[in-house]
């Protein structure tokens, strides 16, 4: 049996996971600690065989005020806690990076295709924290600490927080949306779990870029997600010159710019269970 510690309590990708492993109750045993009020320090690591930490901010601020405290989270309390794990014997350390250190989409129009000689270039302190963090744990994998860095793009599924519910939000009250093409990776939560699941087995270390197997695009998402509420809607032409203009708007950027991860880079078919389709459905049945 295969002991897990989640550093970061109550995140959606920390509570997803443990719930996904319950279904080998045999096979793992996972405990999860709290990092805010620093007891942490003061338990030993020791009896684990793998550390997933996924304690951080997650969510991007412009907000000046708020940049040491994104360093001291997203940097360096991980790095701290790889260090930890690593003195305490533990044999694995999984990292929760992001896609969001190759910077910001790119406007509509152009594509960010993102290979594994792509060089990180954050437009932020919040991909600027969690990149360093990630090469600083990269540091300390040897023979006997097995580091496992994981980037993921926008990560979906029931419950989740972020832009992408605000997206489905709208996919439920709106019967019209341009058809503007871009292209997206994302992966469904489910997949992600499946894909950490077997991180663990195999003791893989190295960089990971898991997404689904095909590419989204923003329209997608809202067309499928109303064919799943039985709800017509009428995808009308956008003029090139619109998107042109709107093309210097962050906001339209985020909603249709184009950023991807080079499939093969993902090998996808390894853990995708659960195809694009079928998890507009399940998030329908479970957030309705």
């Amino acid at each position: 049996m295969k002991k897990i510690l989640i550093t970061g309590a109550n995140s959606y990708i920390g509570t997803s996971f443990e719930k996904w492993l319950a279904k080998w109750p045999d096979e793992y045993l996972i405990d999860t600690i709290d990092m805010i009020d620093g007891s942490w320090r003061e338990k030993t690591f020791a009896s684990y065989d793998v550390v997933f930490h996924v304690a951080g901010i997650a969510h991007v601020s412009a907000d000046p005020s708020k940049k040491d405290l994104y360093y001291a989270i997203n940097r360096d309390l991980a790095i701290e806690t790889a260090e930890k794990a690593k003195s305490d014997g533990v044999r694995q350390f999984i990292f929760m990076s992001s896609m969001i250190i190759y910077g910001a989409d790119e406007p509509v129009g152009k594509e960010k295709i993102i290979t594994r000689d792509t060089l990180p270039s954050p437009a932020d302190f919040y991909g600027d924290s969690k990149l360093q963090a990630d090469v600083a744990i990269q540091k300390m994998a040897d023979d006997g600490f097995v580091v496992s860095i994981m980037r993921p793009p926008v990560i979906y599924g029931p419950g989740c927080k972020g832009n992408f519910p605000k997206l489905l939000k709208l996919a439920n009250i709106t019967p019209i949306f341009p058809d503007i093409k871009n292209k997206r990776s994302m992966i469904y939560i489910d997949n992600f779990t499946e894909c950490l699941k077997r991180v663990i087995d195999t003791k893989e270390g190295g960089v990971f870029f898991p997404q689904n197997t095909a590419y989204v695009p923003t329209k997608d998402v809202i067309v499928e997600y109303r064919k799943c509420l039985k709800k017509k809607i009428l995808i009308v032409p956008f003029p090139s010159f619109a998107c042109m203009l709107l093309a210097k708007s962050k906001t339209f950027n985020k909603a249709f710019g184009s950023k991807v991860y080079d499939l093969e880079i993902s090998d996808c078919s390894n853990y995708n269970i659960v195809d694009f389709k079928t998890s507009l459905s399940r998030i329908m049945e479970n957030d309705g």
